[in-house]
């Protein structure tokens, strides 16, 4: 049986997709102030398999065209928790990290060369108080959580990105966070919180992986997450660890969880019904990825 996890091609799909998205990118009209606050995305980032996935492929590109292209990407990634917050590196054409193991050597030879980002983190700056200066890397790349789903979402790697590190997994001071990068959205920036709306590898089995089967703990989370962003439950959101089934199971860390509170915090309106744009599962874990405006 083929699956994402054992393709004939490592990085087929991706490479069937690419010949007929790069002109259709190519294509995308850019963002304008006349087109107002660009929405924020939480989502589920994926890994190598991702490029072996051709629905989801399709789902995220998808997404993409449904907006303008942006002037430039600020995201935060499950993979980078640091404090003080630090930017990763501004200049054109930064290495990408590989922060995985175990995949084909295709996986490791991709890259995704991005242009010149140093107004955007002058901007990101230029948003946190003086008591807490942000740090700017000098040779940080963007890892998985960042460039897997944003080069299937902008193949070109014709828009400038920049990676904000997770400080803290407190949904307060990730909602202030958020807060803080709101006013980049009307700037026709994208704000992103990356990671995965379950995650509990650990008590995956071979089988769930490869049927994508999705255990009790994976998909009671999953539904009741889409049950609170539905209505627009923040005070619930943030109480997962007492009111959510399924964990810790779902989540036995919980940093692919909390990046949403980034996303959330960066909306107009936090606690407004949230849209979610693609749902299901990979591996048994759910990959429920939503925007907010």
């Amino acid at each position: 049986m083929e699956s994402p996890l054992t393709p004939t091609i490592p990085g087929g799909a991706f490479d069937e997709f690419v010949v007929d998205a790069a002109p259709v990118s190519r294509a995308q009209r850019g963002w304008t102030p006349d087109d107002g606050a660009l929405p924020a995305l939480y989502i589920s980032h994926g890994a190598p398999p991702l490029f072996d996935d051709a629905p989801w492929i399709k789902e995220l590109f998808a997404w993409s065209q449904t907006l303008p292209k942006p002037r430039g990407i600020l995201i935060v990634s499950a993979h980078w928790e640091s404090a003080p917050l630090s930017l990763s590196a501004a200049a054109a054409r930064t290495p990408l990290v590989y922060d995985f193991g175990g995949f084909h050597q295709r996986y490791y030879e991709m890259t995704y060369p991005t242009p010149d980002a140093t107004a955007l983190a002058r901007r990101v700056a230029a948003l946190m108080p003086d008591k807490e200066p942000v740090h700017e890397h000098g040779s940080r790349g963007l890892d998985h959580g960042a460039w897997v789903p944003l080069k299937v979402m902008y193949p070109l790697a014709d828009v400038p990105v920049l990676q904000l590190s997770m400080p803290t997994h407190e949904p307060d001071t990730l909602m202030d966070l958020g807060r803080r990068l709101r006013p980049l959205r009307e700037e026709g920036v994208l704000v992103i919180g990356s990671g995965f709306m379950t995650h509990g590898l650990p008590f995956i089995t071979r089988e769930m992986a490869l049927y994508n089967t999705a255990p009790a703990w994976s998909a009671d989370f999953d539904a009741w997450a889409a049950d609170a962003l539905a209505r627009g439950d923040v005070e619930t959101l943030a109480s997962y660890r007492h009111r959510a089934p399924g964990m810790p199971h779902a989540h036995p860390t919980v940093d692919h969880y909390v990046p949403l509170f980034i996303t959330l915090g960066a909306a107009t309106e936090p606690e407004r019904p949230v849209q979610t744009t693609i749902e299901g599962y990979m591996m048994g874990l759910s990959k429920r990825s939503f925007q907010v405006t």
